[in-house]
């Protein structure tokens, strides 16, 4: 796993990058512009080059072989031990690295197929940042079920995408609050800042996919597309509310879902209290903010950051409450005054 795929060589394939290196790569992975004149219109030669060319050209050469992993306290150990999630989070990188490869493999374009074949090569490195965590921290796992190649890859792919973009997005908003509450130690916060900057590229590539691919294929096409498309979403949908349901049951969380770290909550990952409202405003900031360094012309996924902006327009935070009931108490002081 150590060694960079084929779609990488120009990397240094089984070289180890020094510290200087994996700065640099950081910064990196974080910004980047493309070359190409004018509008990126979907579907067109263009938009394929940069989305690509973002993909390689932002590639971090980070080891997980040589991930120092910081020591921990109890309290700490068993926050990190007891959260229910480690069994998902192996085994959808599991399966997200097997549905990516192969619908690689499947593409004509190889511009395209090496992209998406170095997003699956990634997936397998989260794959393995997560084992050696678990191994480090003495975390036990359930067996591993026997993955398998899809017989749809197409279908595997948008659904794998489509998740990713989910569990991204409120992702983003729960590691900025570990992070920022000191819930978990600076140095374990940091070393899974890598992976999180991934997933957004990972989602920033499907996206972009997603738009090239609707304007390439035929009207004839379109229709049975779209109905791929819904039929992922629900199926996403009724997903994640079994798994809400047996979050109580870590062995019954593990089996059959496809899903990252985003249904364990606030409470998981921080002792600081945040109401819906706000940790959607968190959710919303953080993703503006990892996606601001690259390209604009670039597509972002919108549909997760749009359905909370409407949500949010109904739902006021604790601060908002407290300003209407002092809003309302100062026009009835007012009231009898001005009768």
């Amino acid at each position: 796993m150590d060694t960079l795929p084929d779609t990488q060589v120009a990397i240094g394939a089984a070289r180890l990058p020094d510290a200087a290196e994996v700065a640099a790569a950081d910064r990196a992975a974080r910004h980047w512009s493309s070359s190409e004149i004018g509008r990126l219109r979907p579907g067109s030669d263009a938009h394929r080059r940069a989305m690509c060319r973002m993909f390689h050209e932002t590639f971090n050469p980070y080891k997980p072989s040589v991930i120092d992993w910081p020591k921990l306290d109890a309290e700490t150990l068993e926050k990190v031990t007891s959260l229910p999630i480690w069994d998902i989070a192996v085994q959808t990188e599991g399966k997200a690295r097997l549905r990516m490869a192969a619908y690689a493999r499947s593409l004509a374009d190889p511009e395209l197929a090496g992209a998406i074949g170095l997003n699956g090569w990634e997936e397998g490195r989260h794959k393995e940042v997560l084992s050696r965590l678990v191994e480090a921290y003495g975390i036990k796992l359930e067996p591993e079920p026997e993955y398998h190649e899809p017989s749809d890859p197409e279908l595997a792919y948008m659904i794998t995408g489509y998740s990713e973009c989910i569990d991204s997005f409120f992702a983003f908003g729960l590691f900025a609050l570990a992070e920022r509450s000191g819930f978990f130690p600076a140095e374990l916060v940091e070393t899974f800042e890598p992976v999180m900057q991934e997933e957004c590229r990972h989602i920033l590539l499907f996206a972009n996919w997603l738009a090239w691919h609707r304007r390439r294929m035929p009207l004839w096409r379109r229709p049975w597309f779209e109905a791929r498309v819904a039929a992922v979403w629900v199926f996403l949908g009724l997903e994640r509310m079994g798994l809400a349901r047996g979050m109580g049951d870590a062995q019954g969380a593990a089996e059959g879902h496809d899903n990252n770290f985003t249904v364990t909550g606030s409470k998981s990952v921080s002792d600081e209290e945040i109401d819906v409202a706000e940790l959607m405003d968190l959710c919303l900031s953080e993703n503006d903010r990892r996606f601001s360094g690259y390209d604009p012309r670039l597509l972002r996924p919108t549909t997760m950051p749009n359905l909370v902006r409407f949500a949010r327009r109904f739902i006021r935070s604790k601060a908002e409450k407290q300003q209407a009931a002092e809003r309302r108490a100062l026009r009835r002081r007012r009231a009898p005054a001005a009768a």
